[in-house]
């Protein structure tokens, strides 16, 4: 048993005995970590609200053999103003759900754990882009290496008449590898996706409101058929 160091986002929490709260965090190193937060549920905890979800902190942890305890943390970012807005609250909720189903236990998360920490700046800046959410969950997508062919056919690579969309194909499809099952794109919907993916999480193309709802649409499907599981209300939005 040891002490160590570690930073992470924290994702959500949960209540561990009477007092005690186990916090569930992307860390950069480690991945997902799940640590015990000693009397943090007790008004007078010194951990404070220095573990709410959102929060990117800098931590000291004593190793356990099924959990590790938090001894030490300090913030290195709260997003006060992201906390303030409803509309970012829930954009930064429907993020951490989706990295709390990708990331894995004890498996370097670099990329997943810049992404949303770059998507949390974002938020603290401004009013989220419409499509914010969705830019996300294509990102995120890339990130654990199923991210959909958008600017060209997963099926024969053509670059034209992309017009269908097939989850289990991987991405978008000409008129001639269109299979059963595949969903026909409204007209710019191609283009807007793969704009979305394309661009930095911080300076995403024009906003479009005619293409919003099925833009996230198609990807959160996408992403739900590749993870083999349902998304929970905050990615519905």
């Amino acid at each position: 048993m040891a002490l160590r160091h570690d930073q992470g986002i924290v994702l959500r929490s949960y209540p561990f005995g009477e007092a005690d709260r186990v916090v569930v965090l992307l860390s950069p190193n480690q991945g997902k970590v799940r640590a015990v937060a000693k009397g943090v549920r007790k008004t007078k905890s010194r951990f404070g609200g220095r573990l709410e979800p959102f929060s990117h902190v800098d931590l000291v942890l004593y190793e356990g053999r099924n959990l590790d305890t938090i001894t030490q943390v300090e913030v290195i970012e709260a997003f006060p103003h992201l906390r303030q807005d409803l509309d970012r609250v829930l954009a930064a909720g429907a993020m951490v759900e989706v990295l709390d189903v990708v990331a894995q236990e004890e498996e370097a998360s670099h990329r997943a754990f810049l992404l949303l920490q770059r998507s949390l700046r974002t938020l603290e800046e401004g009013p989220p882009h419409r499509d914010l959410v969705t830019a996300f969950l294509l990102k995120a997508a890339d990130v654990v290496g199923v991210g959909p062919a958008l600017a060209e056919c997963a099926g024969c690579g053509a670059t034209g008449g992309l017009h269908r969309f097939s989850f289990a194909a991987g991405g978008v499809l000409c008129d001639r590898c269109r299979t059963p099952g595949a969903v026909a794109l409204r007209d710019g919907l191609t283009g807007y996706l793969a704009a979305l993916a394309a661009a930095p999480i911080d300076a995403l193309p024009e906003e479009d409101p005619s293409l919003s709802d099925d833009a996230l649409g198609v990807s959160r499907r996408f992403l739900e058929y590749h993870l083999d599981r349902r998304l929970g209300a905050a990615v519905r939005a």
